[in-house]
């Protein structure tokens, strides 16, 4: 088991704002959901990587062919966004005082001041860290098309029927090469996370637990991450396409699929 995490932390006060990492959007902080703290070792590479801080981003769901443009806004004082990528000492919380900082970005405007929205902002950190090279840094660059999109909600709409009913191999061996790879970013036994998956969806077909939202092809979003090398699959409203409908207690279920297409088979590999 890893003894130290590589951890993001994201703050947005009176704002939103999203984190990106090589590529790939993995946090998103706004007024509802002000700090955003995750572990991010399966989106870090050896070597140089970006790390980038959208102020004011336009909504998941937007494609960036139809996104208007930037808007001339002039800041309040109030509103403010921090991205650190932190490594904690061991046994200690991931926030400044108990870990190194290995990167940040900083807005925090002063009253009056004009900016745009959206407002990018990024460095590029050499890390001091040694993981094996990801698979998604050299898939192929994937354009949507309708061919895809169809592709795509065939086959999701199939994998959901089949956890329903109890038959999760499919979906397993689309999931293969992430479980394998996230299980190395953590050091943890690729095998075991694989049948500790397996059991967790057997367990929740069971349970009856596996009561999708509707796939509607038309609601289907494909948005396009690493670089478009890879494609987020999200519902109308930004939230994974992969959902249950909330139970009785108000719990819902949200697997996030970053898929790649290889000869017209699916493989989710973040």
């Amino acid at each position: 088991m890893i003894e130290r995490l590589l951890v993001l932390k994201l703050d947005a006060v009176e704002c939103e704002a999203e984190a990106w990492l090589n590529g790939i959007p993995v946090a998103r902080a706004h007024p509802g959901r002000p700090r955003v703290l995750l572990p991010v070792h399966e989106y870090t590479l050896t070597g140089d990587n970006q790390l980038a801080l959208m102020v004011w981003p336009y909504p998941a769901t937007m494609a960036p062919d139809k996104a208007p443009p930037q808007q001339r806004v002039t800041a309040n004082g109030r509103c403010s966004a921090h991205l650190r990528l932190l490594l904690p000492r061991t046994g200690k919380l991931a926030d400044e005082g108990h870990a190194r900082t290995l990167g940040q970005i900083d807005w925090a405007p002063d009253a009056g001041q004009a900016h745009v929205a959206p407002l990018p902002l990024d460095q590029t950190l050499n890390l001091p860290i040694n993981f094996p090279r990801w698979r998604w840094v050299d898939a192929p660059a994937i354009d949507d098309s309708p061919a895809l999109h169809a592709l795509v909600a065939e086959q999701t709409a199939l994998w959901a029927r089949q956890l329903t009913e109890g038959q999760p191999e499919a979906f397993l061996a689309a999931l293969r090469l992430r479980v394998e790879e996230v299980a190395a970013a953590y050091q943890r036994d690729a095998r075991s996370e694989l049948d500790r998956l397996r059991v967790h969806l057997l367990e929740l077909a069971e349970a009856r637990r596996l009561d999708w939202l509707p796939f509607e092809p038309a609601g289907l979003v494909l948005r396009r991450v690493a670089r478009g090398r890879l494609f987020e699959c999200l519902r109308a409203d930004g939230t994974p396409w992969l959902s249950t409908k909330a139970d009785a207690d108000g719990r819902q279920l949200a697997w996030p699929l970053r898929l790649t297409a290889v000869e017209g088979r699916l493989y989710v590999l973040r």
